[in-house]
């Protein structure tokens, strides 16, 4: 996906950031392909258009479109940070050994029957399930 510099600055002026080069050319890098990326991953892809980026500012513009709502937060059980273009609602698949990730598609849970059942004061933010196993690779090994 390629944003147009007014399309990328209206989607960061509605989650209050301001919509400079360097953080449109993060965002494109993530939603540019479908997948769970790792700041090293972009660092790579973004270094390519701006050799002067640092990993730091990579990794820092990650974190806040994942705190704006932008990008989502994959497995916080994965070994890095890794975030998510796709904002739809889906599951992922995490295998144990590796800590690769995969989309799935479904309902797995009942979330309205779940949410009667939680703790009193608690309010579901995000209904995602993910689910452990090993991988084809790993399996094989």
């Amino acid at each position: 996906m390629h944003l147009t510099h007014e399309q990328f600055r209206e989607l960061a002026w509605k989650c209050g950031l301001a919509a400079t080069h360097q953080r449109r050319v993060v965002y494109e890098a993530v939603v540019a392909t479908h997948g769970h990326h790792s700041p090293e991953k972009i660092y790579a892809a973004v270094q390519r258009k701006i050799p002067s980026i640092s990993l730091a500012t990579v990794y820092n513009n990650l974190r806040l479109f994942v705190e704006r709502g932008l990008l989502r937060e994959v497995s916080p059980h994965a070994s890095t940070l890794l975030v998510d273009g796709n904002l739809e609602p889906h599951h992922h698949l995490v295998c144990s050994r590796c800590k690769s990730v995969q989309d799935i598609e479904g309902e797995f849970i009942d979330f309205k029957r779940l949410s009667r059942q939680l703790p009193d004061g608690f309010n579901l933010t995000e209904p995602l399930v993910e689910v452990f196993g090993l991988c084809r690779r790993c399996a094989n090994k």
